[in-house]
């Protein structure tokens, strides 16, 4: 069989009149895989496994000054948005203890999201960076103000939501500025999105306001020239324990050109491998209120050990 070469091509995304970027080439694949078939002598059709470094990102999430895992989507600063808050578990430990757990086992870029601008939110979360230098991100009320001073205080990355969506659109200019202060290298953009006529809308305001931007092919493409990494929260099935949002993962494994984090409705260690399989081993995967360092059933050191079997598994 003759070997083809692969075939790549680039897509223009129109700003505005004035403003044309080139995104980043639409390819195969950025990273190396390896997808083999399990030996067999039978005839019968032979099940493919994924050889790949599919990563668990842990998270510390922290509500005014306290571990938390809460229902996203009903977290509002909006008194009139007749919304009650949810909360499916509060911690006794402190976000530097989870932090000291998470480099004792060896695990990186996870991410701490500070739910709310208050101070004792952002205690914690520093807190939590001095206890873990450099394997954390940190995300929440991130603006240019004061992205360089979490990145000083150890974080590895900025995670940046609101601030350049802004009022339903994407600030481009916001974007570039934060680039320029912190660097591309340290900059996770969370891109949590909602369904909304039939596709994938970016919310956010605690996750309440749909903005005009879609998470597609292009949006990734595009979006990957300013950020390091995704984050990715399926909204509509976050902290409901609910099962995982297999469209959005593989949607994400197909077309995000750098590495992406999923999160939402991970309940049993099935939910770990269907994500491995829906993102083509391209889709790392962070768990909340299912684990049981969290208050759920599923074992924290049950997907540790599976986490260091994917990297196990890396050739």
């Amino acid at each position: 069989m003759r070997l083809q070469s692969l075939h790549y091509s680039s897509t223009w995304l129109q700003l505005n009149s004035s403003d044309r970027v080139l995104s980043s080439s639409i390819y195969t694949s950025p990273r190396k895989h390896k997808f083999v078939a399990a030996s067999s002598s039978s005839s019968k059709p032979q099940q493919l496994s994924i050889k790949c470094n599919v990563k668990f990102r842990p998270c510390i999430d922290i509500h005014k000054g306290k571990v938390k895992q809460i229902v996203g989507s009903t977290l509002s600063d909006l008194k009139e948005s007749g919304l009650t808050l949810v909360t499916n578990f509060e911690s006794d430990k402190s976000a530097a203890e989870y932090a000291t757990l998470y480099k004792e086992d060896g695990l990186q870029g996870g991410h701490v999201i500070m739910l709310g601008a208050d101070p004792l939110s952002n205690k914690s979360a520093i807190e939590a960076l001095h206890a873990y230098p450099g394997g954390l991100q940190v995300g929440g009320g991130i603006n240019s103000g004061n992205a360089l001073s979490y990145i000083e205080e150890g974080a590895s990355h900025i995670i940046i939501t609101s601030y350049v969506f802004n009022n339903g659109k994407m600030d481009l200019e916001r974007l570039k500025g934060l680039v320029d202060i912190v660097g591309k290298e340290r900059l996770v953009l969370d891109l949590s999105c909602r369904k909304k006529d039939g596709r994938y809308a970016i919310v956010t305001d605690r996750w309440q306001k749909f903005s005009d931007v879609f998470l597609d092919e292009m949006t990734l493409n595009f979006l990957s020239g300013y950020a390091d990494e995704f984050l990715v929260h399926g909204v509509d099935v976050e902290g409901k324990k609910l099962g995982i949002d297999e469209e959005l993962v593989t949607l994400l494994g197909k077309y995000s050109p750098i590495p992406v984090t999923y999160a939402g409705g991970v309940t049993v260690m099935e939910d770990l491998e269907r994500i491995k399989v829906a993102g083509m081993g391209r889709v790392d995967v962070t768990v909340g209120s299912a684990l049981d360092i969290f208050g759920g059933d599923l074992g924290y050191k049950d997907v540790v050990a599976w986490h260091s079997q994917q990297e196990a598994l890396t050739v």
